[in-house]
């Protein structure tokens, strides 16, 4: 197995993995016994920098207050991931625990525990969308702009981004999708007005922005956000008989029946061609979007 392939695998499995391999230590010295990692060494705080692939922008003010109140009684439990600077002496830079650097930096701590390790621009950012991705730190636009981040500066393809952190490639399509929504759509998604679902079900709408405000004063869930852009896209002349299969000739009226429930269920046109003891279900699509919000949708 080659070091990339290996890599992806490792990144599949979790960050955990990413922490067992060869590592650094400083003449600092040793980090405190029992820390989580492995081979911890200590820095000195100002030693070390913010990541410059962070995909985190927002840290909650009152996690933060939590955080930095269990590192003032209990200090740094799990060291932070930090890379060496080239450019700099005795500097280092964050690839995962920006959050526990900024508590014990509130905590007036002198020292941290770290794991050091040599990787590149693309490792670091992959590690750093592992790491909060497991905790769900980020938002979906953080995760969105992270995973575009992959594919326009290191030349990634939506399937081995997909490979490389344990995700399906319906999954980053979609989310990577909510880039373009209206910034007024995105504000609201930012804010926790909606959610990754409605977001992506509001991409298909005719009208995204009005419709976000729509789906968010009337408190509609992701179903009914689904529901009312079909509604919008297949217009109001046509709607009964797009959502609701007209029954065939010889067709058993429960088949017409299920054909109906999951074409409401899923959004789009459901039929169910019997053949003796078995069969056949046909879900019907016009994009390539619309087959990935269908794969989206079955494996939710």
């Amino acid at each position: 197995m080659s070091p990339k392939d290996t890599r992806k695998k490792n990144l599949g499995r979790g960050l955990d993995a990413l922490l067992g391999g060869d590592t650094k230590k400083p003449s600092s010295g040793e980090g405190p016994a029992g820390s989580a990692s492995k081979d911890p060494a200590a820095l000195p705080i100002e030693h070390i920098r913010p990541g410059k692939y962070q995909p985190r922008r927002a840290f909650d003010d009152d996690e933060m207050k939590s955080l930095v109140a269990s590192v003032r009684t209990n200090g740094i439990l799990q060291p932070i991931l930090v890379r060496p600077l080239t450019n700099r002496n005795d500097s280092f830079e964050i690839v995962a625990g920006e959050r526990r650097w900024r508590a014990a930096q509130e905590a007036q701590l002198h020292e941290i525990p770290v794991i050091i390790r040599d990787m590149s621009d693309v490792e670091a950012l992959e590690i750093a969308l592992v790491e909060n991705l497991q905790r769900q730190d980020l938002t979906p636009l953080e995760e969105a702009e992270g995973y575009q981040r992959l594919i326009t500066e290191f030349r990634h393809t939506q399937d081995a981004l997909a490979q490389s952190l344990g995700k399906s490639r319906s999954h980053v399509a979609n989310m990577i999708r909510l880039l373009g929504l209206p910034q007024s759509v995105k504000k609201m998604l930012s804010r926790g007005d909606l959610s990754a679902g409605h977001a992506r079900a509001i991409l298909n709408a005719e009208r995204p922005a009005e419709m976000a405000e729509q789906v968010s004063k009337r408190g509609l869930n992701v179903r009914q956000t689904e529901a009312l852009v079909q509604a919008e896209r297949i217009g109001p002349g046509t709607k009964k008989a797009a959502r609701r299969p007209r029954a065939v000739a010889g067709k058993n009226p429960d088949t017409v029946s299920l054909e109906r429930r999951l074409s409401e269920s899923l959004g789009f046109n459901v039929t169910i061609n019997e053949h003796g003891d078995g069969g056949e279900v046909v879900v019907r699509y016009a994009s390539l979007e619309q087959l990935d919000d269908i794969i989206e949708r079955l494996q939710s």
